[in-house]
């Protein structure tokens, strides 16, 4: 089998064309209300999902919708356990309504970051998306504690890389508001992407070449280009003859 990748995008945040984006990804991380999104929102996205066949999940995050979930909160894991049940639960309602199975489950912003090092909140994000519906696969940062408590709660586990972001010498993604942290050239994205997807690797920001597994490529959908970079991506992608799938689809 050749290579092969799912394409996702968060979406569903209110700030970008996502009618534009749904096009050319294969999956959608939608935000149930946490950072960003209502009802509303949902059950648009959820209908644009449904439209273009793409795969649809839910993109839970720390309540603090006044820092679109970027600020880290200083909760116990039992909270966070607790937001993130309310928010899939949410989503997972309004998608019944519409005749969407949710797909996954991807941590948003500042909780994802945490929980990729801090293994108790790791373990209460997988515990909770286990006990919910253990179908769900988990998106989570490639060779992260929250990818290993996925597998050890017996989810699949979709190993997360980036499109438009920097990343450090630990395979990290860099702090927003760094030099390097967000990538702005299509150019150096492709050259990214391209690495990633066929050589499973990524130049880190102190210039080492850091291995790195890929099953799922991320761009997020609050940039303003974010309709092109997705055209371009995805061309780029099937140009190299890369196969571009939903998660764990067997065609």
């Amino acid at each position: 089998m050749g290579a092969r990748i799912d394409f996702n995008c968060d979406l569903g945040e209110g700030c970008g064309n996502d009618a534009a984006i749904l096009p050319h990804v294969t999956s959608a991380s939608i935000a149930c209300g946490g950072h960003a999104g209502d009802e509303a929102t949902m059950r648009e996205t959820l209908r644009l999902c449904h439209r273009h066949g793409v795969a649809a999940g839910a993109h839970p995050s720390y309540e603090d919708r006044e820092h679109f979930g970027r600020r880290v909160l200083d909760v116990a894991p039992a909270e966070v356990s607790r937001m993130v049940r309310a928010q899939i639960e949410r989503i997972r309602a309004i998608a019944r309504e519409e005749g969407v199975t949710l797909a996954h489950v991807k941590p948003h912003g500042a909780l994802y970051n945490v929980a990729a090092d801090d293994r108790a909140v790791a373990d209460a994000i997988a515990a909770t998306v286990a006990d919910i519906d253990p179908t769900l696969a988990l998106y989570a940062l490639s060779g992260s504690e929250l990818a290993r408590a996925g597998v050890e709660h017996g989810l699949r586990v979709a190993h997360e890389v980036f499109a438009e972001r920097g990343y450090d010498a630990r395979g990290r993604l860099r702090p927003r508001g760094t030099p390097g942290a967000v990538i702005e050239s299509l150019d150096e994205s492709i050259v990214q992407v391209r690495r990633l997807a066929l050589r499973g690797e990524v130049v880190a920001d102190d210039g080492r070449v850091v291995a790195i597994h890929a099953d799922t490529l991320c761009l997020h959908g609050d940039r303003p280009d974010a309709p092109e970079f997705a055209r371009a991506v995805r061309e780029a992608l099937e140009a190299d003859g890369i196969a571009v799938r939903p998660f764990g689809a067997t065609a």
